[in-house]
């Protein structure tokens, strides 16, 4: 009978999480059981090089139970790349990907399976901000996703999340075509297209443990989306650049008529104030854009593998 089931693997990165894998492995194994029926299913975690015992406790779950997977990753590559490996380890019919401090609940997964066997290849999420959130966090993460879909031809959801289903067609493309660096997954996902459908879900409080996205690690995820799906920056530098350098120049002519006018203007420092700070700032703001993109080409032309991998547990 197993032959004729579908086959479905959840893929789960984990850092710094030893006191949730545990609770988490609990939880989905008991929504997983309940789809046997009509699922061959397995758990394959992503360990992202962790500082904790996360993959002690790993070996410890895939001792006792051979559906659980583990791919131990020599070093930190980042939540987008440990997804990414999981997903170039997968060969089911299903892939779900999501997070393992339980903050995407296990009991959504019917309902996405729902989808995918109406024809789906794309099932994502759509993130209810909790009402306990700061507004400041609230406010960032409209004001980026607003800022994606103006500078950038894709079209996200608010608050879509990372939490999400693909077809083995759509796996395939990222395995065989998609093989960027910096890769921003939420923009990668929308760009391949195929049928898609989100569903909205409101998350877990955390039990344990702090959010790995801190302020830094937000830009940065924020900063490589737009490099990844917009070159409208690089366009809106040389509006900017017309803009400040008119600027500068009325200033400047206001500059010069003041000098004959009045004697309260001291002779060169407004002029030399004008070009230190218009024309200085107009400088470093161009090259700091242009920075992003060259960098961004430089990991590419660099050709590094994506991610190392250390160990394989219960993986063929």
């Amino acid at each position: 009978m197993s032959e004729q089931l579908r086959t479905l693997q959840v893929v789960s990165p984990v850092y710094n999480e030893e006191n949730m894998i545990g609770l988490f492995y609990e939880a989905l194994k008991n929504v997983l059981v309940k789809l046997e029926d009509r699922y061959d299913w397995k758990i394959l975690f992503v360990m992202d090089r962790s500082t904790d015992r996360s993959l002690q406790v790993l070996r410890d779950l895939a001792e006792k139970d051979d559906r659980v997977q583990v791919l131990g990753l020599s070093n930190r590559f980042g939540h987008q790349m440990s997804l990414v490996a999981g997903i170039d380890h997968t060969d089911s019919d299903a892939v779900i990907m999501m997070d393992s401090d339980l903050q995407h609940p296990p009991e959504l997964i019917p309902q996405m399976l729902d989808a995918f066997e109406q024809g789906n290849d794309v099932v994502f999420t759509i993130r209810r901000e909790p009402k306990d959130s700061s507004a400041i966090k609230r406010m960032g993460s409209r004001a980026f996703y607003r800022l994606m879909n103006r500078l950038s031809e894709l079209s996200l959801s608010s608050g879509e999340a990372d939490f999400r289903l693909i077809s083995r067609r759509v796996a395939d493309v990222f395995k065989n075509d998609i093989r960027e660096r910096n890769q921003f997954l939420r923009g990668l996902f929308r760009w391949v297209g195929f049928e898609r459908v989100g569903i909205s879900y409101d998350p877990a409080d955390r039990i344990e443990g702090v959010s790995k996205y801190n302020w830094s690690r937000m830009f940065s995820f924020a900063s490589s989306g737009i490099v990844s799906f917009s070159k409208k920056p690089l366009q809106y530098a040389i509006f900017l650049g017309i803009f400040f350098s008119f600027m500068g120049l009325l200033s400047a002519v206001y500059t010069f008529i003041s000098f004959f006018i009045s004697d309260q203007v001291p002779s060169g420092w407004t002029t030399l104030s004008i070009l230190v700070s218009v024309f200085g700032g107009i400088q470093l703001f161009f090259l700091g854009i242009i920075g992003e993109y060259i960098g961004a080409i430089f990991d590419e032309v660099k050709s590094r593998p994506l991610y190392l991998v250390e160990e394989y547990i219960n993986i063929d």
